[in-house]
C-alpha cells in the first residue's frame, strides 16, 4: 500500500466531510502525518499519524473502524503502525498521560486494564500524542487558551519518553 491508498481510504470513511480543528479530520489527520515526518519519524509511525484517529479516541468519539476488528488497518498500513494506532485510540488519558513517564503503560478505556508500553513504541506514542494536541491548539485557539497551562505541564514532563524536537513545540506553542 502506498500513502495515496492509505488517503483514498480515509476519504471513502468520510474524513473530508467530518469537521475539525483547521477544516477537516482529513486535513487534521494530513498535517499530523507531515509534522511527524518533519521531525524525521519513519514511515511506520507517520502511517499511525495519518491514521491515529481510525478506532477513535479518549477525546474523538468518532470511529471508522470497529476496534476489534484490526485486520483492515493492520493490512493498509502494516502492523507496527497499526499497533500504535490501536494503543492511541485505546488510551485513557487521564489514567496515562499524568504517569506515563513513570508506568511506560497506557490505560486501555476500552477494557479498563493497564497495557505495557513496548519500547519500540514508547517515544513514537508520546511524539504522536502530542502532535495531535499541538495541532489542535494550532487551529483552535479557545482550546489552546483553556488546555495550554495542562498541557504545558503534562507534556513537559515527558523528558526522556518524547523527543526533544517534539518537546520544544509544546514550549513554542503552549509557552514556557
Amino acid at each position: 500500500m502506498t500513502i495515496d491508498d492509505v488517503k483514498s481510504w480515509l476519504r471513502e470513511r468520510g474524513t473530508e466531510t467530518v469537521g475539525h480543528p483547521g477544516g477537516t479530520l482529513y486535513a487534521h489527520l494530513g498535517r499530523v502525518h507531515d509534522r511527524l515526518a518533519a521531525f524525521g519519524h519513519g514511515p511506520d509511525v507517520c502511517l499511525a499519524g495519518l491514521t491515529h484517529a481510525v478506532y477513535g479516541t479518549d477525546g474523538f468519539d468518532l470511529t471508522l473502524l470497529d476496534a476489534g476488528d484490526r485486520a483492515p488497518l493492520r493490512r493498509l498500513v502494516g502492523e507496527r503502525a497499526e499497533a500504535l494506532v490501536h494503543l492511541y485510540g485505546a488510551c485513557d488519558r487521564s489514567r496515562t498521560w499524568s504517569v506515563l513517564p513513570e508506568s511506560r503503560q497506557v490505560w486501555n478505556r476500552w477494557t479498563g486494564v493497564a497495557e505495557p508500553l513496548p519500547g519500540d513504541l514508547l517515544t513514537a506514542f508520546a511524539d504522536l500524542t502530542i502532535v495531535n494536541e499541538l495541532d489542535v491548539a494550532e487551529h483552535d485557539a479557545s482550546m489552546a487558551r483553556e488546555h495550554g497551562p495542562y498541557f504545558r505541564t503534562v507534556f513537559g514532563a515527558w523528558q526522556g519518553v518524547a523527543s526533544a524536537p517534539v518537546l520544544a513545540e509544546v514550549g513554542r506553542v503552549f509557552g514556557a
